[in-house]
């Protein structure tokens, strides 16, 4: 099997992105807009799918138990408190711009990177992925998460750097200036875009 490149879509959802009533973190919301970060995911999706990229949504969302949660920290104990983000609840929904198609897998996770509790590995090395470009919110949180653990298994990591956004601005360029450079390829979407079209 020749080998991929994957698109890894990191918790795009109607909680940590958009304004309303089902709306967690206002901070992380306002710069989503202020970044244009869905629009900078939905060109980059939209050139992945294009050029034939395995994509593959991931998202927080929790079973009614709760017991699917790896992710133990005082920081997460608000989630069974206050029965949030479980799986068939409207905040857990990926966001309508970035929804998967029917082909494109959505993996569940119960804590802040996409690979622990999750099956996530071993369905791209399955599908002979060697390399993934990856985007989330936050940037310093799942984004970081899972670019660490995607590199010390053996693929190739580029960041794409406007589909990123943290709660925190400061924490972002931390993140993508100092951290993520030691584990990957940090990219702008427009250079992405460009190399997925064959014009760089």
């Amino acid at each position: 099997m020749t080998d991929r490149t994957a698109l890894l879509v990191l918790d795009y959802q109607v909680a940590l992105c958009e304004r309303g009533e089902h709306m967690r973190m206002p901070a992380l919301v306002e710069q989503v807009e202020r970044r244009g970060v869905l629009a900078a995911a939905e060109r980059t999706l939209t050139a992945a799918r294009a050029a034939g990229l395995y994509v593959v949504h991931v998202r927080l969302a929790f079973d009614p138990s709760y017991e699917l949660r790896t992710n133990r920290s005082a920081r997460f104990d608000a989630y069974p408190r206050e029965r949030a983000m479980l799986r068939d609840a409207p905040g857990a929904r990926i966001v309508s711009a970035l929804a998967p198609l029917p082909h494109e897998p959505v993996v569940d996770k119960g804590g802040v990177g996409a690979f622990a509790g999750t099956p996530l590995l071993e369905m791209l090395l399955g599908a002979g992925v060697r390399g993934v470009l990856l985007g989330g919110v936050a940037t310093n949180l799942v984004v970081e998460s899972t670019a660490r653990t995607a590199v010390d298994s053996g693929l190739a990591v580029t960041v794409v750097e406007d589909m990123c956004a943290s709660f925190d601005p400061d924490l972002h360029d931390v993140a993508v200036r100092k951290i993520l450079p030691m584990f990957g390829d940090v990219r702008a979407s427009a250079d992405v875009v460009a190399g997925l079209r064959g014009e760089a």
